[in-house]
């Protein structure tokens, strides 16, 4: 467009002149204002103009606009320079010890400025009087969040002398997590890209907390703080749709674009600020950029040619950095030098004052401004795009290097320069300790009134004073403990009938937060859409198509499931923010997250990894389990594998339930273990879809459900041909139907072993092996799984629809011989028959592995065994399933 003929440049320059006359008056938002009528008024009668994501490469927010500081700018950076050189001490001080330790100090180098501005003016404490605020630091720069902490009196010397060794219990952990330091951090991030994704659900929902009464969210905020080079994540964008459609105006991400990764630059040919202006902009978010510090502003007001904001535009990221790794002079000849406008306006200045021209992210005054407009802002999230340079204050040693985000050691004339840059209190005798710096009084007091108008200590982790639920007795569930009779149910059922239970309860029944990835009908949780409603803070605008049916799709401002569309890591990022409810809001909620089990721990195993370092506390279903429950799915949908990876995050605890009593059970022990004794687990079900008959819950067995294993059937007097055959899920049915077919066909009894869950029982058995082998002189401790089966007869089949490893776990504890059956290998469709058959867990295989066994300890003739080969189709030629 900019290159079409101008057909009448008076009128052209009439227009301009009305613009920058408007601008002059009223100012650039009423200039926005007219514009942006000009052009839609253009584009209804038919003009096709072009649609810009990006705006100049300038600060968004005018000089004329910046907001007077609050605080006391000398006392500040005098402090702020203290926290620099405590941070990178920290680290260097550490690496004197062994490099392997490692540490980062040019990410908090680049963005000491915003971190202290945040401290000192903007994030709030929980107390009394207001909810507090919610930060996702970043990962990288934790060494100045703990110097901050050292001058604060918060942290000790001892412990920032321990940064990165933790096994004693003096130290600090390398980056946050809660797990280790429960007390100070609320959030993991340094798993890339998390942070982001799940700081967008904990805004969503803080205000679905808000909607449903449960807090009063007022001004509270949810802040991210992002590198953009972490920007290239996936999961660092992929939701900021959902913040921008649900204006998540307690939303704040601010993106320290230093323009460099771990190794390089992030868009050496291009510009990283830009790009995420236009993905920000055009999702809908409030964008503010601040890329250039005060010192600029009167250049840019000279620059009567347009030269140096034609100059900004069209300098690329790697010339950025370059700029930034040399000098003054080389910045007057590369930069300024281009133009003989933009030459022009340095000529009278020395290299040393075009040095020290700063971006804007090192400006506190800007900064403050910028934060300010953010936390103002209505309707909106907000994007902050400032600009720094890693590594800033390091000089030639790290600053804009592409090799500072690995450096970690200093040499005495680095350490010497970095004292006389920031005049830091260190002699030339102490220099090469590189010790710590404390505040004088007026700097601590200063500090302290600054936290104390904020609330007080941050960052803090609030937990101990989580209420107790006062969770149902497990009578509640009378309907599921008692048997179907002739009707045939799947444990998928159960588990929603027992949640429709917890849902009616008066007491938690507005705490359970019911949570589905756009499968709601797939798991038979419709119903919820009538009588809870869906959560949509707009509520429901529409007639929905189904309107006239009892179960139509309801959605509510204050609807109690979150349904997140065809999304799980959304889905899990909310359960995420659920499940941590009791400790950012002092309010415990209890999740339910339920899924296809194949689009779980395989597909959003990191988010479930930061769950457990997170304290969560929740519940996850995944639904369809089993390599062969899900019959017509095919190879991407059968799951044989999620107990076993799920048993990777130490404090997740798993069960593979068959009976509606044994869902009960484990969703009661899990609400009394999570919501009154408050532990920091949380519990994995599997759920499957398969219909079959459900008997009453045998007498005594809940202790045996909890812990993993129970006898549901049990021959009194056995005989020698006599076998113990143990299932999970769905194939503890076929092991039942293979215990009548041994009786019918061979005269064999079996006893039937429930195994609810092989993981706590592998757990339990590597504790005692533990304890054992620390205590060789205390009484031995015996397993469970052993005490068990120690008063079992015979060989043990153990046959579940998952891979092989998820029973072979427990084999050093079983006495006597084991057998394990599971489905390794790729899934398939075809029909549940026909699966069980090809990967070897159906009855006939069950059978005939009970057959074997018994005839190797002598219980049957070998005429037997040839009997029950043939008569239960065993081929000993069968391609493994595995391979094939």
């Amino acid at each position: 467009m900019t290159d079409m003929p101008d057909l009448d440049p008076i009128e052209s320059q009439e227009w301009q002149e009305a613009i920058a006359d408007v601008i002059e008056r009223d100012g650039a938002n009423r200039a926005h204002y007219l514009l942006d009528k000009a052009v839609q008024q253009a584009r209804a009668a038919g003009a096709t103009l072009p649609f810009s994501a990006t705006t100049p490469y300038q600060n968004s927010i005018p000089a004329d606009d910046q907001i007077p500081f609050p605080g006391d700018l000398e006392m500040e950076w005098r402090i702020r320079t203290i926290n620099r050189w405590n941070a990178m001490a920290t680290v260097v001080r550490r690496n004197k010890v062994s490099s392997e330790y490692g540490g980062h100090i040019a990410s908090f180098a680049s963005s000491a400025v915003m971190y202290d501005i945040g401290l000192n003016h903007f994030w709030r404490s929980k107390s009394a009087i207001h909810g507090g605020d919610l930060v996702f630091f970043q990962g990288h720069v934790i060494p100045g969040i703990y110097a901050r902490s050292f001058m604060e009196g918060r942290i000790t010397e001892e412990q920032l002398e321990n940064f990165r060794s933790e096994v004693d219990g003096s130290g600090l952990s390398s980056y946050p997590h809660p797990w280790l330091m429960p007390d100070y951090w609320q959030f993991p991030t340094v798993s890339m890209g998390l942070g982001p994704l799940m700081a967008i659900y904990q805004a969503r929902f803080m205000k679905y907390m808000h909607n449903r009464g449960h807090i009063d969210m007022a001004d509270r905020k949810v802040w991210c703080f992002l590198g953009d080079g972490e920007m290239d994540e996936p999961e660092s964008r992929g939701a900021i749709d959902l913040a921008a459609r649900e204006g998540l105006d307690n939303l704040i991400f601010v993106v320290n674009c230093n323009l460099q990764r771990l190794d390089g630059p992030v868009r050496g040919n291009s510009k990283i600020v830009q790009e995420l202006e236009g993905d920000f902009r055009g999702a809908g978010w409030n964008v503010i950029k601040l890329l250039w510090g005060k010192g600029w502003d009167d250049l840019l007001e000279n620059d009567t040619s347009g030269r140096l904001k034609q100059l900004m535009d069209e300098t690329i990221d790697g010339d950025y950095q370059t700029f930034k790794s040399k000098d003054g002079a080389y910045i007057r000849e590369h930069f300024f030098g281009k133009y003989p406008e933009t030459a022009a306006l340095v000529e009278d200045w020395t290299d040393e004052q075009i040095w020290a021209l700063r971006r804007g992210g090192h400006d506190p005054e800007k900064v403050y401004t910028a934060f300010k407009h953010a936390v103002d802002t209505k309707g909106q999230p907000t994007c902050l795009l400032i600009k720094t340079v890693k590594g800033y204050g390091m000089g030639t040693s790290g600053e804009g290097q592409n090799t500072s985000h690995q450096q970690k050691k200093l040499a005495e004339d680095q350490l010497r320069a970095f004292r006389d840059r920031f005049k830091i209190p260190v002699s030339d005798e102490d220099l090469p300790k590189a010790p710590f710096v404390k505040l004088n009084n007026l700097q601590s007091a200063y500090l302290a009134d600054q936290r104390k108008k904020l609330g007080g200590e941050f960052p803090k982790r609030e937990w101990r004073d989580t209420p107790n639920l006062e969770i149902p007795p497990l009578s509640t569930f009378e309907g599921q403990l008692k048997g179907t009779g002739e009707r045939e149910i799947s444990t998928t059922m159960a588990f929603v009938r027992i949640l429709t239970t917890l849902l009616r309860d008066k007491k938690i029944g507005k705490h359970v937060v019911p949570i589905v990835p756009d499968e709601s009908r797939t798991f038979g949780m419709e119903g919820l859409f009538r009588s809870v409603g869906i959560y949509n803070p707009m509520g429901q605008k529409y007639t929905p198509q189904d309107a006239d049916q009892m179960s139509y799709y309801k959605e509510s401002t204050n609807g109690q499931v979150l349904q997140e569309g065809i999304n799980e890591a959304g889905a899990m990022a909310d359960w995420i923010a659920a499940a941590t409810a009791y400790s950012n809001h002092g309010v415990p909620m209890i999740p339910f997250f339920i899924y296809y089990s194949m689009f779980g721990f395989q597909r959003i195993g990191d988010l479930a990894w930061a769950a457990g370092d997170s304290r969560a506390r929740g519940f996850m279903l995944g639904g369809t389990a089993g390599r062969t429950t899900l019959n017509g799915e095919g190879l991407q949908h059968e799951d044989g594998h999620s107990h076993i990876l799920a048993s990777t995050i130490p404090n997740c605890v798993t069960y593979d339930p068959t009976f509606s009593y044994e869902v009960a059970v484990l969703v009661h022990h899990g609400m009394q273990r999570m919501y009154v004794d408050q532990e920091d687990v949380y519990f994995y079900l599997t759920l499957m879809n398969e219909n079959y008959n459900h008997p009453d819950m045998p007498m005594g067995a809940e202790e045996g459900i909890i812990k993993g294993l129970y006898r549901l059937q049990e021959v009194k007097k056995p005989g020698k041909k006599h076998v113990n055959l143990l299932g999970s899920g769905t194939i503890l049915v076929q092991a039942i139907k293979a215990a009548e077919m041994l009786k019918a066909d061979f005269g064999v009894t079996s006893d039937i072993w429930s195994a609810t869950s092989l993981n706590e029982l592998a757990r339990d058995g590597q504790d005692a092996l533990r304890h054992n082998r620390l205590n060789p002189l205390a009484p031995e401790v015996v397993p469970y799984v052993t005490q068990q089966l120690l008063k079992a007869t015979g060989p043990v089949i153990a046959a579940t629809d998952y891979m092989k490893n998820y029973a072979e776990q427990i084999r050093a504890f079983v006495p006597g011989t084991f057998t394990v059956l599971g489905t390794d290998g790729f899934g398939r469709s075809d029909s549940r028959v026909n699966l069980r058959r090809f990967f070897e867990v159906d009855a006939n295989h069950i059978a005939a592995a009970a057959m074997t066994d018994l005839y190797k300890a002598g219980a049957v003739t070998k005429a037997d065994l040839q009997k029950a080969l043939k008569t239960y189709e065993i081929d000993g030629n069968k391609p493994n399933p595995r391979l094939v």
